[in-house]
């Protein structure tokens, strides 16, 4: 059976996209950024598209293709456009499919809704944490945003060097399956998102039912 995985993260730079492609390549799924803000020429899509090395990948075009790398209800308004989840419809496809959100749960996308409004009760939420002073906060807050909706969390990706401590309690305290760590890795490329794909592909197999 065909799912859709959405990947958001406990905030910015935390590895979100990596963590995305290494997920569309486990699944071989298509892949999808509904809201793309800021950085056109060298996009999270553009980004997936150079670490996908399977070839039923198919990557599918930004509902919003915004010009400045600024949350999304403010990039919108400079660019003189109205986001709203309505007007987001999901690629209808016959594949897995993996949507890489914007920033964290609650980024706003207008006045009224966040990226968390783009989730919708089928989907699979896959949350990337990365360890920082008030990570554990920040993890622990966005799983009570999903529990709050009634939204699956299929599990959490830890990403960046290990904290042991933080991830324990991370585990305890959510009761959440990991799913696999990303370490900080010098670079990362096809062969490298290939191994950790290898790695990942298990334990993601296992929400398919």
């Amino acid at each position: 059976m065909n799912q859709t995985y959405f990947i958001t993260g406990i905030g910015t730079e935390v590895g979100k996209t990596v963590a995305a492609a290494i997920v569309t390549e486990a699944l071989e799924a298509d892949y999808w950024k509904p809201i793309q803000a800021g950085d056109l020429e060298n996009s999270d899509t553009h980004k997936v598209k150079k670490l996908i090395s399977n070839e039923k990948t198919v990557f599918h075009d930004n509902a919003f293709s915004l010009k400045t790398p600024m949350s999304p209800h403010a990039a919108a308004e400079i660019d003189g456009v109205k986001i709203s989840a309505k007007k987001i419809k999901q690629p209808k496809i016959k594949n897995h499919l993996v949507i890489e959100g914007a920033g964290g749960l609650l980024v706003p996308i207008n006045d009224q809704e966040t990226i968390v409004d783009l989730i919708k009760p089928q989907h699979k939420v896959i949350l990337v944490s990365r360890h920082y002073l008030g990570s554990i906060n920040h993890t622990l807050l966005s799983v009570e945003a999903l529990k709050s909706r009634n939204l699956t969390c299929a599990g959490i990706i830890f990403s960046g060097d290990e904290n042991p401590s933080t991830e324990s309690i991370i585990k305890k305290m959510t009761g959440l399956p990991v799913i696999g760590r990303i370490e900080q890795e010098p670079y990362f490329d096809q062969n490298v998102v290939l191994e950790y794909a290898g790695e990942f592909r298990n334990k993601l197999k296992n929400h398919e039912d």
